[in-house]
């Protein structure tokens, strides 16, 4: 079964001014059925929060800890919940 999840990721490294939350944003936008947001942090880490299927939620992870992203990351901090409903759409904030 594939049921809804909340993620919420910590990623650190060189992620800010690298368009990162933009890439995130497009990486949610293909995998589908995702809401949330990339928010930058002031202490340099980007947090990504994504609510949907387990699978949309594990590959978006899967993505953040790869080597395709912009920029480097260094590190990815991640909770696992059950979603709030509260987003609509991909935002970036």
């Amino acid at each position: 079964m594939n049921e809804d999840v909340r993620l919420v990721a910590w990623v650190r490294g060189r992620v800010q001014g690298v368009g990162f939350r933009w890439f995130t944003r497009a990486k949610a936008l293909e995998i589908g059925g995702l809401s949330g947001f990339a928010l930058n942090l002031d202490d340099g880490r980007v947090q990504v929060v994504a609510e949907g299927a387990r699978e949309g939620c594990q590959g978006l992870l899967d993505w953040l800890q790869g080597d395709d992203t912009p920029g480097r990351v260094d590190g990815v901090t991640e909770m696992w919940d059950t979603p709030r409903g509260s987003y609509d759409g991909f935002l970036i904030r």
